[in-house]
């Protein structure tokens, strides 16, 4: 049997399949009459050593496996880093056992302590920030949790579902081994909710639908999310309560003459419920009222006649006053015959604007004697 191992390889040797010896490179010759013998050879360029055998060697031939191997044993609360050349290549989970040949690459293993601090070290984090450019791929990147905080929003860091760090904009990487991690991303810029189409009776029975809009943000987002778990949807509640509220106890009228009051309502009573939630909401406007088909009609008929009164006192007023300038005007006369005679000469005046032509006999005075006795 001949054997030819190159430098770039190593070459294990069994016999009756079972280990015999590891190779060097060059060329070897075995009498092998019954086939007893075997060998498989190993490419260097590949540093890993995944065979059937590796426990058995580990195991019965130590001082073999200590001469030509790298062999790591990661522990349950630990993390292995192993650099080929100098560069990060593998993360090794916790519970690992694997060996490396100690012919290839130039190796390096660090090892982390992620018992009780689990975030990824900011160097670390250089390094995984863009793996796709590096000359060579990470592998195990999927044990790390990477996050990435925008700016004018805060990160939750949950560990085994519980809030242990409120993260400020940036990013950051943690272990995910032996815990549940979670981050969850919380936006601290105002934010506008909109109560629509509620549905709710006035004191009068009167069906509305009203539109409300509000804006809230996060006094301390902390204390927010260890008191709700739903932050938005708790304020849309609170929302709704108070509308029903300022709406279900007053009256159709006095919620039309004043829309404002469903504002102060609600104000106030976010006010009392939201306090010491770590929220807060800034303003709240009423967007419309829409009423009833049935009621629109109704309201108009009320308006038309609240105007068609208004036009009829008005009417009656200048008619009054009216009257009472003619009855002014007739004592003055009665008692001033030259006031009288310019009355007498005005109304002559308008009389002569309406006829093409007349033909005065016996004088001025007689047209209007007259006239006199026509009015009379």
């Amino acid at each position: 049997m001949k054997i030819k191992v190159q430098k770039n390889e190593r070459a294990i040797l069994f016999k009756d399949k079972a280990f015999e010896a590891i190779l060097a490179p060059g060329e070897y010759r075995f009498l092998d009459l019954f086939g007893k013998y075997s060998a498989q050879i190993f490419d260097m360029d590949n540093v890993r050593f995944q065979h059937a055998c590796a426990e058995s060697l580990r195991r019965h031939e130590v001082d073999v496996v200590n001469e030509n191997f790298y062999v790591v044993d990661v522990a349950d609360e630990a993390v292995v880093l192993r650099y080929e050349n100098q560069s990060l290549v593998e993360i090794l989970a916790p519970g690992t056992r694997k060996m490396y040949w100690k012919f290839g690459a130039e190796q390096e293993f660090q090892t982390i302590d992620i018992s009780a601090n689990f975030a990824v070290s900011k160097k670390l984090l250089g390094y995984l920030a863009q793996p796709t450019l590096r000359g060579k791929e990470i592998s195990g990147l999927q044990n790390i949790l990477s996050v990435q905080i925008p700016e004018s929003h805060l990160g939750l860091l949950k560990v085994d579902g519980k809030l242990v760090e409120v993260l400020a904009p940036g990013k950051t990487a943690y272990w995910r081994f032996n815990r549940d991690i979670q981050v969850e991303t919380v936006d601290t810029r105002i934010q506008a909710l909109e109560v629509s189409g509620q549905e709710i009776l006035t004191s009068d029975k009167v069906s509305l639908r009203v539109n409300l809009n509000a804006n809230w943000l996060f006094e301390d987002v902390k204390l927010a999310y260890s008191r709700l778990a739903k932050p938005a949807e708790h304020i849309y509640r609170e929302l709704q309560f108070a509308l029903r509220a300022a709406v279900g106890t007053r009256s159709l009228d006095e919620l039309l003459e004043n829309k404002q009051i469903i504002d102060t309502v609600v104000n106030q009573h976010l006010e009392e419920k939201l306090q010491g939630f770590g929220v807060k909401v800034l303003s709240v406007g009423v967007k419309d009222i829409v009423l009833p088909g049935d009621m629109k009609v109704l309201l108009a008929q009320v308006v038309e006649a609240e105007k068609a009164a208004q036009a009829n006192v008005i009417r009656r007023r200048e008619e009054t006053n009216a009257t009472r300038s003619m009855l002014n005007t007739a004592r003055v006369m009665e008692n001033n015959p030259t006031a009288l005679r310019l009355k007498e000469l005005e109304t002559l005046e308008k009389i002569a604007e309406r006829i093409d032509k007349i033909s005065v006999f016996g004088g001025l005075d007689q047209v209007l004697n007259g006239l006199v006795k026509l009015k009379v």
